[in-house]
């Protein structure tokens, strides 16, 4: 078992400190003594940290000794701690100190990942140069979670430091896959639990074999917090619960999920199975392939606000090739008028009058009903007769547009 340690503030937050992550040698020790025979088990060298529940930056404190080679240096470096400590913040801060084996950050780079809470933001993700000289080097990125695999690259992307973990001077990169994964769980572990309040990992060393985690702390709202009252993450994360598998009339599986960023590549793609006519039909004038497929077209039509717009993808797998294929797009989104929504439709010529314009249709307005939109209106090409039928169908109320041209459609839902 780690050791954690934990504190109640004075406001009633909770710290809890784990150190470190990912490595089981190391244990607690109230007296010298006590982190000689640790540091003995261990084996040297060893590192010497403050063990104690209200002080959350030890170095700060001359709370961290590193480096020690034997047990003459782990009394010294226990005698050192305890004065620094009793001099500089009094001795009821002291309790002992934690002993844990040296790691060489040699062949590796000490980065930090952490999030704190803004109060018009909510949670802020910070990554960047960590270490002891964090505040020194000031090189981090910040980004508003959730994040996935590209988010995550973009946000090391802006850090100095990142060019030294592609590999510099010959040494091996680090495993940038693994640290984006590491990023995009560290943001969904910040989304999924609002009672976080602060949370770092410092250091956590990258070297091309691994990742490890050296020391990390987490301060918690109070348990008795009413969660409603804390700041919502600025972006919504991924709405998985919209996410439907559904079986055609001719047996085939389809699956209906919102659409993601990394999706950009598939929606290309996708505009390459549209005839000029189908194009003509949803936006009402002629765009060519090269104007539909442009990357900041599509980074606006990938990457969305879940709370103002959905996009739902219809998505089959290509028996032949075993690729996921995009066969359809249905997109809701919020108009100025509060509680108004406008519909929109396209399908893959090939896979039209197969049913999956309705499957989308009707996958739009549970959504709107589960959100709370009071109708939803679209707009139509007078001679557009199927998707008028589609309308029809599911109760919308159909008139003609001011331009004669084009049919305004409209549906309650209370």
């Amino acid at each position: 078992m780690r050791p954690t340690q934990t504190a109640t503030y004075p406001d009633g937050d909770l710290l809890i400190q784990q150190s470190p992550l990912g490595n089981d040698q190391h244990c607690l020790a109230p007296t010298g003594e006590e982190a000689v025979a640790a540091a003995d088990a261990i084996d040297y060298p060893v590192v010497l940290k403050l063990n104690s529940a209200t002080i959350t930056h030890k170095t700060d404190v001359g709370g961290v000794r590193l480096n020690l080679a034997d047990e003459t240096a782990v009394r010294d470096a226990y005698r050192a701690i305890q004065t620094s400590i009793t001099r500089k913040v009094g001795s009821e801060h002291f309790g002992g100190v934690s002993v844990q084996p040296m790691i060489s950050s040699k062949d590796g780079y000490e980065l930090i990942v952490g999030s704190s809470l803004d109060p018009q933001f909510g949670p802020v993700l910070l990554f960047g140069t960590g270490g002891q000289l964090v505040e020194v080097f000031q090189d981090s990125a910040l980004a508003l979670p959730p994040l996935n695999s590209t988010l995550a690259l973009r946000m090391m992307e802006q850090t100095r430091i990142f060019a030294a973990l592609n590999g510099v001077r010959g040494s091996k990169p680090v495993d940038l896959a693994k640290l984006e994964q590491l990023l995009v769980r560290f943001s969904q572990l910040v989304v999924e639990q609002p009672l976080i309040k602060e949370i770092d990992i410092n250091p956590l060393l990258a070297t091309p074999d691994r990742l490890m985690a050296l020391d990390a702390r987490i301060v918690l709202h109070p348990k008795d917090v009413d969660v409603s009252t804390l700041p919502r993450p600025a972006i919504r994360p991924y709405p998985r619960q919209y996410i439907k598998s559904v079986r055609l009339e001719d047996g085939s599986e389809l699956t209906l999920r919102p659409i993601r960023p990394e999706d950009e590549p598939q929606i290309v793609k996708f505009h390459y199975t549209l005839s000029e006519h189908s194009v003509y039909m949803r936006y009402f004038h002629w765009m060519k392939l090269e104007q539909r497929t442009t990357h900041e077209r599509l980074t606006r039509m990938c990457f969305i606000d879940y709370d103002r717009q959905m996009a739902f993808l219809a998505i089959r797998t290509n028996p032949k090739t075993g690729e996921h294929e995009v066969t359809g797009v249905g997109r809701l989104v919020e108009l100025h008028t509060p509680g108004v929504a406008e519909m929109a439709v396209i399908v893959s010529d090939a896979f039209q009058r197969h049913g999956i314009g309705a499957l989308l249709v009707e996958q739009m307005i549970e959504f709107a009903k589960a959100e709370k939109v009071q109708r939803i209106v679209g707009t139509v090409l007078f001679e557009n007769r199927p998707m008028r039928k589609l309308f029809e169908r599911f109760g919308f109320s159909v008139k003609q547009g001011a331009d004669r041209e084009t049919l305004e459609v409209e549906l309650e839902l209370g």
